[in-house]
């Protein structure tokens, strides 16, 4: 039972030894903050989902990039459509909720919703998102 404990209280304590040390040493730890992009049907569509995620408060910044042309497979066949991309800075943290927010108001079967990890970044810009985005 001691093991099994250990293992689940593994991320907590990860979580607040890496915070102790951003804390003490005022440095960034990589992966604190993460980039999801969400493609969008529109412009209309992209603009909604953009502003019920500021809404949220499940970003600090949303960028709504231009239409861009974009080909996959959807159910064995070779699609060719135009897209809308949303860039959207969070607390890497707060990707689950905004995934599940994102698939509850997306008007896509299956929408994209992937982040990538911020390594580095401006540390004046790092702390704008962490003081943006309540944390948990």
């Amino acid at each position: 039972e001691v093991v099994i404990l250990s293992l689940l209280m593994y991320p907590v304590l990860k979580s607040f030894a890496l915070q102790l040390h951003s804390a003490v040493t005022g440095s960034y730890i990589s992966g604190t903050h993460s980039v999801a992009f969400i493609n969008c049907l529109n412009e209309q569509i992209a603009k909604d989902i953009a502003r019920a995620i500021m809404d949220k408060k499940l970003a600090a910044c949303v960028n709504i990039l231009p239409k861009s042309s974009a080909l996959y497979f959807w159910k064995g066949e070779l699609e060719e459509s135009t897209e809308i991309l949303l860039l959207v800075k969070t607390r890497t943290s707060k990707i689950g909720e905004l995934s599940n927010y994102v698939r509850s108001i997306h008007p896509f079967e299956i929408p994209e919703i992937i982040s990538l990890p911020i390594d580095q970044g401006n540390p004046l810009y790092l702390k704008w998102i962490e003081d943006s985005v309540p944390g948990d």
